[in-house]
């Protein structure tokens, strides 16, 4: 009532503060209780008339229950999410990083910025697939307009940072008004395979468009020996080649000046990502996908291969000359390969286009009607 009072004109209720209020019986304590939660916000609503938004905690198994209860309470609506209660970092001495006075003693504090953006997005989903127009204020790991927009198609109507201006400063703010203004405007032109603000990922050799493969009708390895023949080879062709021809112009990658179709709102894109949001049980096996390996991208590194066979189901075969992987049937899209492959592109997944055959070690079955609780797997044409 007091700050109301004061003229503030909206008030957020720290229900969720990991920093020693716990031990209290407060902030963190009473966000983690859903009756606490609607008692609270009642109260507020009671005591107030200005709009209000209670600040839910992520240390909990269910944020949904904990927004009912303040959605119950009359709580104008949410911030999603509060810090994650964590330890950084341990030292050899045995002390931890932060740590306070001689004992150098320490305590679990809220985890903030890029770390927590996973948990984030997942609160903020949740909670605009369970209450639909709910207002959301996100908050966790907001970085750039980028990440900013994924919150809006989230389901948040606002954002809120903190880390991102603690890293540098309030001008940021500027850069995120800009980028969202331009991720708008991108989406009123005909793009083809532009992901936001980042153009298709050309297929070059040394700045080129020439494609060795193409030249030769089989693969080179962008190494050793390998590494010269594709120089010489491509040496060899420009001085043959016209290179005034139009196949030697690079890709026009950026767009056109004028808008194919009316520049959205942001109002026009919150929540575009809900409706994708589905219970596991909702994912179809009939539509798996496999790993592909672009062979003018590949570095012939082997990480696809090292985490394939460790980690995956040894579905990648690594020629041990010439360092070219190769997918096999065995593939079952875990896309182990993609997070770790360190070309943006080099590795996509598409739909598989034969039968897949089940193989987990016991015996070799094929998955049709028999073995697959929603039938056989559907085959790509």
């Amino acid at each position: 009532k007091l700050t109301e009072e004061a003229g503030a004109e909206a008030l957020e209720l720290n229900l969720s503060c990991p920093h020693g209020m716990g031990e209290k019986g407060m902030g963190l304590a009473c966000g983690q209780k859903p009756e606490l939660v609607l008692n609270i916000c009642k109260w507020v609503r009671a005591a107030i008339k200005i709009p209000f938004f209670a600040k839910m905690t992520p240390n909990i198994t269910n944020i949904v229950e904990i927004a009912q209860a303040a959605k119950d309470g009359g709580a104008d609506g949410v911030t999603a999410t509060n810090t994650v209660s964590g330890l950084m970092s341990i030292r050899h001495d045995g002390s931890a990083w932060p740590s306070v006075g001689k004992n150098q003693f320490t305590t679990y504090g809220g985890v903030s910025g890029n770390a927590i953006r996973p948990i984030a997005l997942r609160a903020v989903s949740a909670i605009a697939r369970a209450f639909p127009g709910y207002p959301i204020l996100a908050t966790g790991g907001i970085d750039s307009a980028d990440a900013g927009m994924q919150f809006l198609y989230a389901g948040a109507s606002a954002l809120q940072v903190c880390s991102a201006v603690q890293n540098q400063d309030f001008t940021l703010i500027d850069d995120y008004i800009t980028g969202l203004q331009a991720l708008l405007y991108l989406k009123s032109l005909d793009l083809d395979g532009w992901e936001g603000q980042s153009p298709p990922t050309p297929k070059q050799y040394k700045g080129k468009t020439i494609l060795v493969k193409d030249l030769i009708g089989s693969k080179l390895p962008a190494f050793g020996e390998y590494k010269q023949q594709r120089d010489e080879i491509t040496q060899k062709y420009l001085q043959e080649a016209d290179i005034l021809d139009e196949q030697f112009l690079p890709e026009q990658v950026r767009p056109a000046r004028q808008s194919q179709k009316e520049v959205p709102r942001l109002v026009d894109v919150r929540g575009m990502a809900v409706n994708k949001m589905v219970e596991f049980k909702q994912l179809d096996p009939r539509e798996p996908a496999v790993a592909i390996i672009d062979d003018d991208l590949c570095v012939n590194c082997g990480k696809c291969y090292m985490t394939c066979n460790d980690s995956g189901y040894q579905a990648i075969i690594f020629d041990p000359i010439t360092h070219i992987p190769y997918i096999t049937e065995d593939c079952t899209g875990c896309t182990l390969c993609t997070s770790v492959c360190p070309i943006i592109d080099c590795i996509t997944m598409v739909p598989r286009t034969t039968v897949y055959e089940v193989k987990r070690g016991f015996s070799k079955q094929k998955v049709d009607e028999n073995t697959s609780p929603l039938g056989p797997i559907k085959v790509s044409s």
